[in-house]
């Protein structure tokens, strides 16, 4: 989640006639898309060790807050740090393939209405490009799930792969405890690709060029009708 909302907001940010936003944005992209996620997660694992306290407050003026964070197991955190913000990068690229895919009669309709930009943004763009959004998104994730195999780098031990990895040291049994991951991978995976086949379907309402039942039984009837008026006259 972290990541998706991030790639939204990012998206907008390149898109946005403001110059600032649009540079910060790329200067995000430019250094978590050219540097390896795994390179990442290691400065994230690192950070306590460069930055050990943190202070809260105006500079050379007054200390709000301090805080000590090698005193705090925040592996976790900074795993889903690492990885949000790398995903977040991909997804922004995603999101702004799917805007720049809707019509730009649909801007300019809305501007005609007084709807500002970010409102337009909001209630006829994104909606609209959630059907060219929605599956490369799928794959993103699915992708970000398996890419959790390597936050041992951060280190953080309670993914699944290094709980395997840990129970087949014990057992000296691999094989047998990768293929249980592999199966516990698979299953989690169908549940998401599962999730994405039903919302594509709801965002793909209205765009399909194929008529229901209940449709054709419609038209049929506005034809007869037509007919009928026009061979009174």
């Amino acid at each position: 989640m972290l990541g998706v909302g991030l790639g939204i907001v990012l998206s907008i940010m390149r898109l946005s006639p403001n110059p600032v936003l649009t540079w910060a944005a790329w200067g995000f992209l430019w250094i978590f898309r050219g540097t390896p996620v795994y390179v990442q997660l290691v400065f994230w694992g690192l950070f306590t060790s460069l930055y050990p306290h943190l202070a809260f407050g105006i500079p050379f003026v007054h200390q709000f807050a301090h805080l000590n964070i090698q005193t705090l197991n925040a592996a976790f955190f900074f795993a889903v740090l690492g990885l949000g913000l790398n995903e977040a990068a991909y997804m922004a690229e995603i999101v702004r393939a799917g805007i720049t895919s809707v019509h730009e009669g649909q801007t300019e309709a809305a501007t005609a209405l007084g709807m500002s930009w970010a409102m337009t943004m909001r209630r006829i763009v994104l909606p609209q490009a959630m059907r060219v959004i929605i599956p490369p998104t799928g794959n993103e994730v699915i992708s970000m799930l398996k890419t959790t195999s390597l936050v041992t780098a951060v280190p953080y031990t309670l993914d699944l792969y290094t709980t395997q990895r840990g129970i087949a040291g014990v057992l000296y049994r691999p094989v047998p405890l990768l293929l249980v991951a592999s199966t516990w991978y698979l299953a989690i995976t169908s549940v998401l690709m599962f999730g994405q086949y039903f919302l594509e379907r709801y965002f793909a309402r209205g765009s399909s060029r194929v008529l229901t039942a209940r449709q054709l039984r419609a038209l049929a009837r506005a034809q007869t009708q037509l007919q009928g008026g026009a061979g009174a006259r």
